[in-house]
């Protein structure tokens, strides 16, 4: 996903891996799904032709196709970018797969953000607390790209900034 125009300077852009906190990994939803396509595949073929309940197979396949598209949707960047966090002078979104909404942060809403090593903690000026979860970027320079964005917009938009360096060594 690029950006173009004036504002490409200033916009950032980074991927998040959705499979990092999946339940089950994109290679097991793959192996699974691929199975239950190959299980429907098989009963399509296999089938009576003259058996009055055929449409379940061809139901039972449909929702095979279906299903691995949503897999290789909400895990791939064949169909573009759907999981991303993008930081911008005038709003912040978080966005975790094509079905999930955007988390949207105004950024002169923010009255102070408090960095942790894989979190962003904004406070609102109306009280509120937004939790943006870092653990799914790729790199650690994405991370520390996103942490040096939101510090300078901190100089430019006048919100306080505070950080917790990890203990561990």
């Amino acid at each position: 996903m690029s950006v173009s125009g004036s504002s490409a300077r200033s916009t950032l852009i980074v991927q998040l891996s959705p499979t990092r906190n999946a339940k089950l990994s994109f290679t097991v939803q793959l192996i699974l799904t691929l199975f239950w396509l190959a299980w429907a595949v098989m009963l399509l073929f296999s089938a009576d032709r003259n058996y009055e309940q055929n449409y379940l197979y061809y139901a039972f396949f449909g929702l095979a196709v279906v299903f691995f598209f949503y897999v290789m949707l909400q895990n791939t960047s064949i169909f573009g970018v759907q999981s991303y966090i993008e930081v911008t002078p005038q709003y912040i979104v978080q966005k975790f797969g094509v079905f999930r909404t955007k988390h949207i942060i105004q950024i002169p809403d923010i009255a102070a953000v408090h960095i942790t090593p894989l979190a962003l903690r904004i406070t609102l000026h109306d009280g509120n607390q937004v939790y943006l979860d870092l653990k799914q970027v790729r790199k650690k320079r994405d991370l520390e790209r996103i942490k040096n964005k939101v510090r300078d917009l901190a100089d430019a938009h006048n919100f306080e900034v505070s950080d917790s360096v990890s203990s561990s060594i």
